[in-house]
């Protein structure tokens, strides 16, 4: 999945000559902190809820503004992994996409970002999730997903975590079985530490997407 396929329809870009206080509104309108200014299809940067309320000129047109975000976007065909590490580096509620000669196509929203986050990592599907600490030197996704096929299961998602100063990784895996007991014993076996697992009967998948559903809801999806 690349950024093109992330734009969502609910945010419309500003003008230059649009005032701070109409673009103040159109950020609550939609729920955001920043929004792109475009010109035809030139974007020319975001432009913040506090570079308006800092120059204290409700009715000057933003194109007055100084913007604190003049570089803030990604390629169309940047993937997904890359448009989430720079929506957590920057602190963004959108992100504005280019295509490769640098004109304007739309905006990736935070809210939107997190629909299709939820779908990659299946977080709708049923069944079990099992967290790994492994050594990095002997990390090997094939030769996890091998052990799970092996008891008639699949890898429906797999993502790892490091830590600074450390050689363990995280690998957090979730199963397409609720009964995930014979995949655990596999793991012991082969010298794999299983620091916890879940499954639908210990309520994990539950708990998981009522906080899903607690953060659509707070992002008015």
């Amino acid at each position: 999945m690349i950024a093109r396929d992330l734009i969502s329809d609910s945010v419309t870009p500003v003008k230059t000559s649009d005032s701070g206080a109409l673009v103040l509104g159109l950020m609550d309108e939609y729920r955001v902190s920043q929004l792109p200014i475009v010109n035809d299809k030139d974007y020319l940067g975001m432009i913040c809820d506090t570079d308006i309320f800092n120059l204290n000129a409700f009715d000057d047109p933003v194109g007055n503004h100084n913007l604190s975000l003049s570089s803030a976007y990604v390629k169309e065909y940047q993937p997904i992994y890359e448009v989430i590490q720079t929506f957590a580096k920057l602190k963004l509620t959108v992100m504005p996409v280019l295509d490769e000669k640098n004109q304007y196509l739309g905006v990736i929203t935070l809210a939107n970002l997190v629909h299709h986050l939820a779908g990659i990592t299946s977080i709708d599907s049923q069944g079990g999730i099992i967290v790994l600490e492994i050594n990095d030197k002997d990390y090997s996704l094939a030769h996890i997903c091998q052990m799970v096929e092996a008891n008639d299961a699949a890898v429906l998602s797999s993502y790892v975590t490091s830590f600074p100063d450390s050689t363990k990784l995280e690998v957090t895996l979730k199963i397409n079985r609720l009964d995930i007991g014979a995949i655990l014993q596999t793991f012991d076996r082969y010298g794999y530490i299983v620091t916890s697992s879940y499954s639908n009967q210990d309520a994990y998948s539950d708990t998981l997407q009522e906080r899903f559903d607690s953060l659509m809801n707070y992002l008015n999806i």
